[in-house]
């Protein structure tokens, strides 16, 4: 009775039979995520994947993972871009108007804008400007 009890212990340690088949995946890939393309941007991928020796899934994951993300601009930023455009399109009607009326009258009339924006700053930036109210 003792060597049926041991023979059964033996095989529950012994390793389990090998069943067949290819050996067990280390990554199991179970999630699938379907996208939308046209066949020039199919096209594009698989040619891409052949030239480096891969499958086409196996080269967007792979270009997933190296790739540079740029994040979109921040309200701010999007706010200084049109402040620059506007800037932009003020200097192009200065210039205009220089060929119009002449550069003399332009830069008496630049320097008087510039003087009154720095006052306005001034005022701005004083801290005594709260009590000016009251």
């Amino acid at each position: 009775m003792e060597a049926i009890e041991n023979n059964t212990n033996n095989k529950q340690t012994a390793e389990p039979k090998n069943k067949g088949g290819g050996p067990k995946k280390r990554v199991r890939r179970d999630l699938i995520m379907r996208i939308r393309m046209t066949a020039t941007e199919r096209f594009y991928i698989d040619s891409k994947a052949k030239t480096a020796g891969m499958r086409s899934s196996s080269w967007i994951r792979a270009a997933a993972k190296s790739a540079k993300i740029v994040p979109r601009l921040t309200n701010e930023e999007r706010r200084i871009l049109w402040m620059l455009a506007e800037l932009a399109n003020n200097l192009n009607q200065l210039t205009k108007l220089a060929h119009q009326l002449g550069l003399l009258t332009v830069a008496r009339d630049c320097s008087k804008i510039l003087n009154e924006i720095d006052v306005t700053l001034k005022h701005l930036n004083n801290h005594d400007r709260e009590s000016d109210n009251g």
